[in-house]
Order: structure tokens, then sequence, then C-alpha cells
């Protein structure tokens, strides 16, 4: 390898990707929610979408054995929201956050581009973090709005 792990972060940093909080409920039936920008989709038939998590993550547990999470794609607007979820703080992140519960009981957030509920199918190695996926068993979209995007370190737009 001729380069270090900063070189190779910050060529990562030039694909722009969406933001998203995947949400699940911890076996104490606390809600666990974290920041996301390595989500996509995988299969429309079966429909199948997949996130990364770190393995060093303290929500990791939770989200590697909980039976259904929840993708809420985040919209310009929302970059305090996934300032909010990137935070080690469990306690206060979830303050004044508009939530719903669908048929898995898994919290969904309000006011985001699009909501997509999931079975956890499987978990794989992906070295210091795991991919998960997961069924889509329902969703809701918008056909307005924008996304929240990170570029290069930092929150960015569309025009």
């Amino acid at each position: 390898m001729t380069f270090d792990s900063r070189a190779f972060r910050n060529a990562l940093g030039c694909f722009a990707t969406g933001i998203t909080v995947v949400t699940t409920i911890a076996p104490d039936g606390e809600p666990i929610g974290v920041t996301v920008n390595s989500f996509s989709s995988v299969s429309l038939d079966p429909p199948l979408v997949q996130f990364c998590l770190g393995r060093a993550a303290m929500s990791f547990d939770a989200f590697t054995t909980a039976p259904s999470f929840a993708v809420n794609i985040l919209a310009e607007g929302q970059a305090e929201l996934s300032n909010r979820f990137s935070r080690r703080d469990l306690q206060e992140r979830w303050d004044g956050v508009g939530v719903e519960r669908w048929d898995s009981g898994v919290p969904i957030l309000t006011g985001c581009l699009a909501n997509l509920e999931c079975d956890r199918e499987h978990v794989y190695d992906g070295g210091d973090h795991v991919i998960v996926v997961g069924r889509v068993r329902r969703l809701s979209g918008s056909e307005d709005g924008k996304p929240l995007l990170y570029f290069r370190g930092a929150y960015g737009q569309l025009p």
C-alpha cells in the first residue's frame, strides 16, 4: 500500500453521498439512531437495501441483532438531525425529534425525503465495518424536496 488512511479517506470524500439516519430498537426497548452515509440499494426484486456500520459503534450490537431497522433519508434542511445522531450522547439525541411508529415499532423520523422500514436479512463482514442488508417492508417518499448531501467532509446542496 503506497497511501495512508488520510489519503484514502480524502479520495473517498470526492464521492458525494446522501445522508441517512438509521434507527432501530435496543433489546431494552430504547430507540437507537445513528447517522449513516454508507447506504445504497441492493436489489429491486426482492427490495433490498444495505448500510455499513463500524464495529466500534456504540449501537453495533443493537443493529446486528435487532430484527428490524429503518432508513430515514434526510432532506437538505435536516443537517441538525444528521449532526445530532452522529454524536455519542445517546440520551439527548431524541429530544424534540418527530417520530412515527409503523409495523415493526422502529422509530421513523418525520419530515424526511423518504423512509424505509426494513427486516434485517443479513450481516456480512466488511473489515472494520459490517454490511447490514435489509428487506424493505414499507416505505414512504416525497416527490418534493432535495437531499442532504455530504462531499469532501462537509454538507452540500444541489443547485
